[in-house]
């Protein structure tokens, strides 16, 4: 049941969505490595990108099948990346593939969501599950 609805609203917010030419290929998948769904973190910790089927280029480099990553922060709705990105998006354009974050003690959700060379979501998209970790 959780998954049907998980499904229902990512079919929602895409398709409300205006996409890049770019294509990702088939079978791309983006996840986060660390931490787990789930997980009890300190305040300041690191969040390690996963992603299978495509590459990591920088923004501005239209290299086919590649991608940046932007990692969504407390969001609950997918943000339009061609345009300014909200204070719940960080940008990681310069390749990178982890971070480390500091967030005030609480339930926070994080989610990854690729970009092509120009900052917009792929089409069809390629974002992680939206995951829920508890800072202490």
């Amino acid at each position: 049941m959780k998954k049907a609805i998980f499904a229902a609203g990512i079919a929602a917010v895409i398709s409300s969505l205006s996409f890049a030419e770019t294509p990702s290929p088939e079978g791309a998948e983006a996840y986060i490595i660390a931490p787990a769904d789930g997980a009890t973190v300190p305040q300041t910790f690191r969040v390690q990108f996963g992603l299978k089927g495509m590459g990591v280029a920088p923004a501005g480099i239209d290299k086919e099948n590649t991608g940046h990553h932007h990692l969504m922060i407390d969001g609950t709705e997918m943000p339009m990346m061609g345009s300014a990105m909200g204070k719940e998006v960080k940008h990681f354009g310069g390749g990178q593939t982890e971070t480390t974050l500091t967030l005030e003690p609480g339930r926070h959700t994080l989610q990854l969501i690729m970009g092509d060379q120009s900052h917009m979501p792929h089409n069809p998209p390629v974002m992680s599950q939206k995951i829920t970790i508890t800072v202490e």
